[in-house]
């Protein structure tokens, strides 16, 4: 019986960067590390020149006639390579809408969960769609389901604003929030007192009151 082939597991070899002793080219057209041109000289002479300023020969154009190196400190040129391909990736990210739904009627615990989906889908980039859905009956509490959402938009202003504020579609009421560009100025104690007394209605207690141990109900 034939033995069976053997199948090579290591990782694939990386490709070696062209630089110094790795390029084998025997005339190379130079530019110095400040940009100034060289000029056309061999290989022997351009390694020479590099290792006197302590840098690097790199090879920036292999199908030049003759190839093109420049003079460089090759680690801190690949340093900032990596670093703008992380920023374009980052900026390529294409924002997309993610839903939160939840009853008028939701619980602490469940209120908390959508909190944190929210907050990790803004963090990510994202546009945040939250729904309140009514059932039958249920259609006639708009104004509570209007200050959950109020209420929400409320406990996640340092990460969100409004974009679409609450507004009725059909048999659910949907508010928009896209991630803050600019950062949060604090208002006034007075001016968030409206929506202090409204959230209050609701079953759940107010986040920032539940955090410090305090109670979310008139005294």
């Amino acid at each position: 019986m034939a033995p069976r082939p053997r199948f090579d597991r290591r990782a694939p070899v990386r490709e070696l960067p062209n630089i110094n002793e790795r390029i084998n080219y025997p005339q190379l057209r130079v530019v110095d590390a400040d940009g100034t041109q060289l000029g056309v000289i061999d290989r022997e002479e351009a390694l020479s020149v590099a290792q006197e300023r302590e840098l690097d020969l790199v090879l920036v154009s292999e199908k030049a006639d003759p190839p093109v190196c420049r003079i460089m400190d090759y680690g801190k040129f690949k340093f900032e390579q990596e670093k703008k391909a992380k920023e374009a990736k980052k900026k390529s990210h294409q924002t997309e809408v993610k839903e939160v739904k939840m009853r008028y009627k939701i619980d602490l615990h469940d209120y908390d969960v959508r909190i944190g989906q929210a907050q990790r889908f803004l963090k990510a980039g994202d546009k945040v769609k939250c729904t309140v859905i009514f059932r039958g009956r249920e259609i006639q509490h708009t104004a509570l389901a209007e200050v959950l959402l109020r209420r929400m938009a409320k406990d996640l202003e340092e990460q969100a604003e409004i974009q679409q504020p609450p507004k009725r579609e059909g048999r659910n009421m949907i508010m928009f929030l896209t991630p803050r560009k600019t950062p949060l100025v604090k208002k006034d104690k007075d001016d968030d007192q409206p929506v202090v007394k409204a959230v209050r209605t609701i079953t759940a207690p107010p986040r920032a009151a539940r955090m410090s141990g305090k109670s979310g109900t008139t005294p």
